[in-house]
């Protein structure tokens, strides 16, 4: 019977319409949950009955359900924090943690170090994404980003690179170790390390031999010299000589002597590569690092590659989502990259809870990759992502949903007053 008909219409209606507030009240509980993306209830009408068979055209409806609940993916606000291992995607895609149930995805970037070194989100589970090999380079293999030795050892100095002028006018003269300067034009020096990370002062002296011809001899303190020496004195550890051509370009170096004999521990005869620039018969253009001009002798830079033992002094994650350590002796090494994950269809991810998705049929599979690459999303630093909850919308749609409830409830006070007019006739 018809009546009897609009008590299961009415009453499915309130279901439905129940099921769509429970979106809407789970959206606004979690608009402070960072990360977190809205939901949004799609209905459909039931199934019709034909009055007239399946060729007619005339229809009843049989009210309507809850069909589907679809995920809103759309960008939230990115808020700055002090935190240097909160993150945000800004973009597509989502960070990859291993779960009890595999792997999850989630846009939730709040992280932290466990004690044993790795990057975990609040719920202990550790994140993923590309580990760096012990020179820094990023390795590209999927895996957990864990910090590693917090120590570095000491690399001892193997190559010292100059960029200086000798100036052209100077007079010719021999070198004499007992006298380097005054028997020298120009002197620099330079810190080196040796194999256990001490640091030791070479100083390096210049004299002119010839036109466009130069020696060099590279001495240490004979406090510094395995041997040792009188106090005051110095000891030659490297030779060589530096050749220009007639306009005062680097055209090549010849080396002489080169064992460097630190002492206290220090290994014997330690090799110190003494480069002045890529020289002319080298393929350089000769302007790379020494030259000789009729100017006063200088020193632009030196650089050496040796470096003491150290500890990590702090981290930070860059905008490429890049973490590097600072060392207590200045140097910089690169640790992991975040990956970023990228599905086909993001709308068909399985939630799990605790911010969580879980990959489906419908998504498809999670391609792990680096950020800002085929279409993955940006890795924002000291930064979370809020959530894309608009709360003023969800009130709207509260508002809605009420007088949708009201209305249904009418359907059905008002079919069990025709019910009640029928029972009365019998009266």
């Amino acid at each position: 019977m018809s009546i009897l008909r609009s008590f299961t219409i009415g009453v499915g209606g309130l279901q439905a319409i129940g099921g769509g507030m429970s979106v809407t009240g789970d959206n606004i509980a979690n608009s402070q949950t960072n990360g977190f993306k809205a939901s949004r209830p799609e209905f459909q009408d039931v199934l019709a009955t034909s009055l007239k068979g399946i060729d007619g055209g005339d229809q009843i409806g049989s009210g309507v359900r809850l069909a589907h609940i679809t995920p809103n993916f759309t960008q939230g606000n990115v808020s700055r924090t002090e935190n240097i291992t909160d993150l945000a995607i800004n973009g597509n895609g989502f960070f990859q943690v291993e779960s009890p149930f595999g792997h999850g995805y989630t846009r939730d970037g709040q992280f932290h170090f466990d004690k044993e070194g790795y990057l975990i989100n609040g719920d202990g589970y550790k994140a993923r994404g590309f580990r760096a090999d012990a020179d820094g380079n990023i390795i590209n293999k999927p895996s957990t980003i864990k910090l590693g030795n917090t120590t570095i050892p000491a690399k001892a100095t193997s190559k010292v690179e100059v960029m200086m002028n000798l100036d052209s006018r100077d007079d010719i003269q021999e070198f004499n170790i007992e006298d380097p300067e005054k028997t020298s034009s120009f002197n620099n020096s330079v810190s080196v390390f040796d194999n256990v990370g001490t640091q030791r002062l070479v100083t390096v002296y210049f004299n002119k031999t010839d036109n466009n011809q130069w020696e060099y001899h590279a001495v240490v303190d004979a406090e510094d010299a395995a041997g040792g020496g009188d106090e005051g004195t110095v000891v030659e550890m490297a030779s060589g000589k530096v050749i220009f051509n007639d306009k005062g370009e680097l055209l090549q170096e010849e080396v002489g002597s080169n064992a460097f004999n630190f002492n206290k521990g220090a290994a014997p005869e330690q090799k110190i590569e003494l480069s002045f620039g890529k020289s002319i018969t080298e393929g350089g253009t000769g302007l790379q690092g020494a030259t000789q001009y009729g100017s006063k002798s200088a020193v632009s830079r030196h650089t050496q590659n040796g470096a003491s033992a150290a500890t990590i002094t702090s981290m930070s994650f860059n905008d490429e989502g890049l973490l590097s350590a600072f060392y207590s002796n200045g140097e910089t090494r690169n640790i992991g990259l975040m990956g970023v994950a990228k599905f086909e269809n993001n709308e068909g991810l399985f939630k799990m809870g605790k911010n969580l998705f879980k990959a489906s049929l419908k998504s498809g599979q999670g391609a792990l990759g680096k950020p800002g690459q085929t279409g993955r999303g940006q890795i924002l630093s000291k930064s979370v992502e809020l959530s894309n909850v608009d709360i003023a919308n969800e009130f709207v749609n509260l508002m809605t949903a009420q007088r949708n409830f009201q209305a249904n409830t009418r359907t059905i006070t008002t079919a069990d007053q025709m019910l009640q007019e029928v029972l009365n006739i019998k009266r």
